[in-house]
């Protein structure tokens, strides 16, 4: 799309806008200590050490840094350390491109910005950031890249492939019972939008049964509803209408029979989700006029980066109070406000996501297989690994076919059955090319391979190939077991034109089976995940004399019983809205287990909180009311670090996705 706007209107008339990255707190750790000559392990340790909501105990961390690695705290490179970083932070560090944020004009480009080539062919990027633009009056048209329409475009394809005709985005039935049914109990793994912890955990309170609940539902997870304390009194307002209960409206004492502000908030029962609605109230309750509106949503999106709301705010209390409205309520909106500036979402936007979410959930719900299939073809994408992928699936009925190199091509591909099943495709092998993947393919349209030798000539493959495969697990069909693959791969070497058709005359060396452990922990290297048994099943008998309980026995527990948790950690999240509370993800043979961990919790169990593998967790169960008891955490007391339990799983296996 980006090279089709290059080609319509001219490298003259349009290019991308630039971003100036900044020195972050990381960065400039870093950057400063290096070029101060200090010891790298020290930077190291301090930076991975450090995090965004650290800021205020930066000088305490470092402090203990430095005592560790044995430094004398008075050096006064250490002050200067400090002192230079905190400088440094917030300072343009190199531009770089926009994702897509264009410029177009009528005339030639360079007469009004200056112009660069980009790094990349036949694009140019323009010097200028946004607010420079923006501060200049030029149109930025935005690109938005989803990786989510590339992976339905594909499973669309699949689902036609499927079923022996064509299929498309208008065949995906609407306001479909069963796909709704899945959303309400947050079975949302993989979708678009709504498959963060804090979506799953608001889905069982919302209950969407309609699209527009959806967009609502996209929406109300977002600084601005949760700022403006918007969230709960939506879910009220809803569970009001459940009971056939009117709408209640905020009202002014000068309103009459009927609200001011209905026509404003009728769509969304009474309570502002949108940055639309938060407009028309400074319209409707403080007087503002249609300028001053468009001013305030003007600051609203840059008062993170440059101020200037605050003019507005006295304008924005006085006038509602003026006009009869509550000063709670006024605070509220502009709590809102100012969340808005944060992450803002008008009503299009989640209009438009919570089309692509629909589609995406339909298709997870009615074609789980080609929904897994074009996923995992569609890499990096979205919230979840390949590994939580293809568990999920295969708990929804999917069966996974190993990689191999006799049936597998390069994207992971739908047997020819009427069952659902997948073949993991060699685009998940660490370490082999597409382009060895394609000579592969294309050798075995001629022929299918008979040895392992037959493979490596044929498809012209070398001892890196050979080994990477051998790895994967991916030459069963030819070698047998792992180890007879490694062996027999490892004799093997590309062999000059004139000898690639002699026969070899010798007597294989038959090795035995590796134990399953050993494969599983070959699996995650190689593949980045296993279809055996889930590590934590090897461990749970020792953990079950330890007296953990997995996720399907949590999920049992009545609310408030105290018990005890271990899995493998797949996630932190520390949302800037939730007060420094971390929500963590672990992982076992049996599902997920949510964990909620208090601010002085984390701060008095740092260590085995931010850095373990393997968590073990012992808490009480909490079981939402709201949600009818399908929203269910572990409210952390105490945390230890079993990640020597795993192993060498424990380097081998994928690391969680923390703080994205």
């Amino acid at each position: 799309v980006i090279q089709y706007i290059y080609a319509k209107y001219g490298r003259e008339r349009a290019a991308i806008a630039a971003v100036v990255t900044t020195w972050r707190t990381r960065s400039a750790v870093r950057d400063v200590g290096k070029a101060l000559g200090l010891p790298e392990g020290l930077i190291d340790a301090f930076a991975k050490e450090h995090h965004w909501f650290d800021d205020g105990l930066m000088t305490d961390a470092l402090g203990q840094q430095v005592q560790a690695a044995g430094i004398q705290p008075d050096d006064h490179r250490i002050a200067q350390w400090l002192e230079l970083t905190r400088q440094l932070m917030g300072v343009p560090r190199h531009l770089s491109q926009h994702v897509g944020g264009f410029v177009l004009t009528q005339g030639k480009l360079t007469r009004l910005v200056p112009v660069e080539n980009a790094a990349m062919k036949d694009r140019s990027v323009i010097q200028w950031e946004k607010d420079d633009l923006e501060a200049m009056g030029l149109m930025k048209v935005d690109v938005l890249a989803l990786g989510m329409l590339t992976a339905i475009q594909r499973c669309l394809a699949l689902v036609a492939q499927r079923r022996g005709q064509p299929f498309t985005i208008y065949d995906v039935a609407q306001e479909d019972v069963a796909t709704y049914d899945m959303i309400c109990r947050a079975d949302t793994v993989g979708v678009f939008q709504i498959e963060s912890r804090a979506q799953m955990s608001m889905l069982p309170r919302l209950q969407p049964r309609t699209f527009y609940d959806l967009v609502v539902e996209v929406a109300i997870v977002r600084p601005g509803p949760i700022s403006g304390g918007m969230v709960h009194p939506y879910l009220k307002a809803r569970e009001r209408v459940r009971q056939g209960l009117p709408i209640e409206y905020e009202r002014s004492r000068f309103d009459g029979a009927r609200p001011r502000l209905e026509k404003a908030l009728a769509r969304t029962l009474g309570i502002p989700i949108f940055q639309e609605q938060v407009m028309e109230i400074s319209m409707v309750a403080a007087g503002f006029t249609a300028t001053e509106a468009d001013s305030l949503r003007r600051a609203m999106a840059a008062w993170k980066r440059k101020g200037g709301l605050e003019k507005f705010e006295a304008r924005l209390l006085g006038g509602m109070q003026a006009n009869g409205y509550s000063l709670p309520f006024a605070q509220r909106i502009f709590e809102q406000i100012k969340g808005f500036g944060e992450y803002g979402f008008p009503e299009s936007h989640a209009y438009s996501f919570a089309l692509i979410t629909y589609v995406s959930c339909w298709l997870k719900c009615h074609e789980p297989a080609c929904f897994l299939t074009a996923m995992l073809n569609s890499q990096p994408l979205g919230f979840y690994t390949p590994s939580q992928l293809v568990q999920d699936a295969q708990r929804h009925g999917v069966h996974v076919l190993p990689i191999d190199v006799s049936y597998s091509d390069w994207d992971a591909t739908m047997e020819a059955s009427p069952e659902k099943v997948v073949r993991l495709g060699l685009r998940q092998i660490s370490g082999l090319s597409q382009a060895a993947a394609h000579r592969i393919q294309t050798a075995r349209q001629q022929n299918p391979f008979t040895t392992t030798q037959d493979l490596a000539l044929r498809a012209q493959l070398d001892a890196k190939d050979l080994k990477a495969l051998a790895a994967a697990d991916a030459l069963q069909s030819l070698s047998g077991h792992r180890r007879q693959q490694v062996w027999d791969a490892a004799a093997l070497q590309r062999a000059p034109a004139l000898l690639q058709h002699a026969p070899v005359h010798e007597a294989p060396l038959q090795l035995p089976h590796a134990p399953e452990g050993e494969e599983i922990v070959f699996d995650y290297a190689a593949t980045g995940l296993t279809l055996r048994r889930h590590p934590m099943a090897l461990l749970r008998p020792r953990l079950a004399r330890m007296h953990f309980l997995n996720a399907e026995q949590l999920n049992q527990l009545p609310h408030g019983q105290r018990a005890a948790a271990c899995g493998m950690v797949t996630l932190r999240q520390q949302p800037q809205t939730a007060k420094g509370t971390m929500f963590v993800t672990l992982e076992d043979e049996t599902g997920t287990v949510n964990v909620i961990v208090w601010k002085n919790v984390r701060e008095a169990q740092r260590p085995a909180l931010l850095h373990a593998r393997l968590l073990a967790v012992y808490g009480t169960w909490q079981r939402d009311a709201d949600s009818g008891g399908q929203v269910r955490h572990l409210i952390a007391l105490r945390m230890r670090d079993l990640t020597p339990l795993l192993g060498r799983l424990g380097e081998q296996s994928s690391s969680s996705r923390d703080f994205h």
